[in-house]
């Protein structure tokens, strides 16, 4: 490779300690850019044949133990600033979701549904992420992205096609900023509506312990809308509690029994046991109800070489 990077490049990089759920093999590389010129010109000097998978902070993601044949891109400080002006908040692709909803609110500009999801930006607008019935989609106006080459581009919202927690983004892009166009609200009331937001979230969810947000999208094709007439049947939480999953256990890994489609490492778990924990209830799932849940949390990599 003919350029010599300012960020930290560092060869056969564990990367279980940069996931929520604490597990997983090696990245053949793992690549910390310094800012946006550092991380182009890295993509362009790249061989193309080498796979480049973009990380956040882990929140979504199950690295199996076996690693990833691939550079890994994980963003940090010079990717992570936040500012408004007027309507639009700017935020930085490592910028944490949480944060970005506080100094907009701090702002008088609401984008409170970002205050209870986890992880960055850059995977929130990768994954459309949404609650409370609202959605990245609603609010992003453009991103800015590396491609794959190395070449810096703004691409409209539109152009990501974006759908329930997916987007058309293609695969070895590396989305640097987003732009939201986010309605006016005040301060108090913003910082209000949060406060409520999380009570809920910590008294529903299990916030304490090893996870990776949920585990399966809904079969209804949308989040939850915190709404007090929001029926339940076509919940992941519900088609797994009503297959006898929730609590259910492999190794390590438990469905959580505070919430059913919250899949947890309770110490020790493999990758192998929480994607096999995952694949027993999706079979349980289609069993009892005919219905075939999908992951929404990512898995990636190789399974780890077999003993015998």
């Amino acid at each position: 490779m003919s350029y010599t990077p300012r960020g930290a490049l560092t060869p056969n990089r564990a990367l279980a300690d940069l996931t929520w759920l604490r597990v997983g093999g090696p990245a053949d590389w793992l690549f910390q850019p310094a800012d946006e010129e550092d991380l182009a010109a890295f993509l362009a000097a790249l061989p193309a044949d080498v796979a480049v998978f973009p990380m956040g902070v882990g929140s979504n993601l199950i690295v199996r133990d076996g690693g990833i044949r691939a550079v890994v891109i994980r963003l940090g400080r010079g990717f992570n600033g936040i500012r408004v002006e007027g309507g639009q908040v700017f935020a930085g692709a490592a910028a944490l979701d949480a944060h970005v909803a506080r100094k907009a609110a701090e702002a008088g500009r609401d984008l409170t549904f970002l205050r209870t999801i986890p992880g960055s930006i850059g995977g929130a607008v990768r994954m459309n992420a949404g609650c409370y019935g609202q959605y990245v989609a609603d609010r992003l106006e453009s991103v800015r992205v590396i491609t794959r080459n190395g070449e810096a581009r703004s691409l409209k919202a539109a152009e990501l096609a974006m759908q329930y927690r997916q987007t058309t983004l293609p695969d070895g892009w590396v989305i640097v900023e987003a732009v939201f166009n986010a309605p006016q609200g005040e301060p108090a009331a913003l910082a209000a509506r949060m406060d409520e937001q999380l009570a809920k979230r910590d008294a529903s969810q299990p916030t304490k312990d090893r996870t990776a947000g949920s585990t399966f999208r809904n079969p209804a094709g949308f989040s939850s809308t915190g709404r007090a007439d929001d029926v339940h049947d076509l919940k992941a939480w519900s088609v797994i509690d009503a297959a006898g999953m929730r609590g259910a256990t492999r190794g390590g890994a438990q469905m959580s029994p505070m919430h059913a489609n919250f899949l947890v490492n309770t110490g020790g778990a493999s990758a192998a046991d929480l994607e096999g924990l995952g694949e027993e209830v999706r079979k349980r799932v289609f069993q009892n109800s005919g219905i075939t849940l999908e992951w929404e949390i990512m898995r990636l990599g190789e399974a780890a070489p077999s003993q015998d």
